[in-house]
């Protein structure tokens, strides 16, 4: 790529559609920002005054479980107002400096929550093994009531984010803290409604336990993927095959190489490839066409394409080489 920014400049302007006026036409670009905050606020309020809440049940009822929750909840808080920082940065416009803007921050946001439940996960296990080895009475149907009062407040929450995340893995992952959160909140009511009939208490530890196997079953693929997107993956959904393939189908195409794509934000893939056309430089019409194309076959809203003449064959096996 050494040589790609010296002699592009006018096959970018036409591929990109004008780098400038980007930000209105492209449906899965900035929803979040602007679509999302008043979710975050809510969601973070509501999450906020039910952790205080809880943990204050949790001591009351001598409930591990309840504690747990409750210190998932508060991560869960501080994942929200991650997400909501991330998201808000996402809509800043570029700079001189920063001249993509700040959209990388989605993708910081979503590998801080992931990393965030994964601690919380660490202290739910560690609590939940000292009590299974050392059992202490727990008050059943306090904890049942509140744990209660959770699968509301985590499902209403849940229900704000759930139109943003098929688009965003950022929303995605407000979204699924939340309803695991519903279904923790839930198991909690059984584990407490259990020890008020049997007295069983460790049960209530056992819970914690199964708590965490939920937390970290929802964590770990957010956590895969935002490190992916980190460092530059192609973001999933994307085919680098399929879109190598209809590069190479434009009309004049006789050789792709150099293709990369790679995600700006959580929401926006970018593209850069080098196209061998031994007919000659084409006009923007082609530019344009092979940019709509991009956009609306695989969602990649940015791209810029250096045209190259030449007299090779297209030879798809090279499409990856740098």
């Amino acid at each position: 790529m050494a040589g790609h920014h010296h002699h592009h400049g006018h096959a970018h302007g036409a591929a990109h559609g004008g780098h400038g006026g980007h930000g209105g036409h492209h449906g899965h670009d900035h929803a979040p920002p602007a679509d999302f905050s008043r979710a975050f606020a809510i969601g973070i309020a509501l999450n906020l005054a039910f952790v205080v809440i809880e943990a204050i049940y949790g001591f009351a009822a001598n409930s591990v479980a309840l504690l747990a929750d409750a210190g998932h909840n508060l991560s869960d808080v501080l994942g929200l107002a991650v997400a909501w920082a991330g998201a808000t940065l996402a809509a800043r416009p570029p700079s001189k400096r920063f001249t993509y803007g700040l959209r990388g921050s989605s993708i910081l946001a979503a590998l801080l929550n992931a990393l965030l439940l994964m601690v919380a996960l660490g202290a739910i296990v560690l609590e939940a093994v000292q009590r299974i080895g050392e059992p202490t009475s727990v008050l059943g149907p306090t904890v049942a009531v509140v744990a209660g009062v959770g699968i509301l407040v985590n499902g209403v929450t849940a229900w704000l984010f759930a139109r943003g995340r098929k688009g965003d893995i950022n929303i995605r992952g407000a979204f699924l803290h939340m309803a695991a959160d519903a279904l923790v909140s839930a198991g909690v009511v059984v584990a407490g409604l259990v020890i008020w009939r049997t007295g069983l208490s460790w049960i209530d530890p056992l819970v914690s336990l199964v708590i965490a196997a939920l937390i970290f079953w929802q964590t770990w693929g957010l956590l895969r993927e935002s490190v992916e997107m980190s460092l530059g993956a192609v973001p999933r959904g994307i085919e680098f095959d399929h879109v190598d393939e209809a590069l190479c189908e434009l009309p004049g195409v006789v050789r792709v190489h150099d293709l990369h794509i790679w995600p700006m934000s959580t929401t926006e893939p970018v593209l850069t490839a080098h196209l061998v056309m031994p007919a000659g430089q084409p006009g923007d019409a082609f530019l344009n066409a092979a940019r709509t194309m991009l956009h609306d076959k695989f969602g990649i809203g940015h791209a810029t394409l250096q045209v190259e003449t030449g007299r090779e064959e297209c030879a798809m096996a090279d499409t990856a080489t740098v």
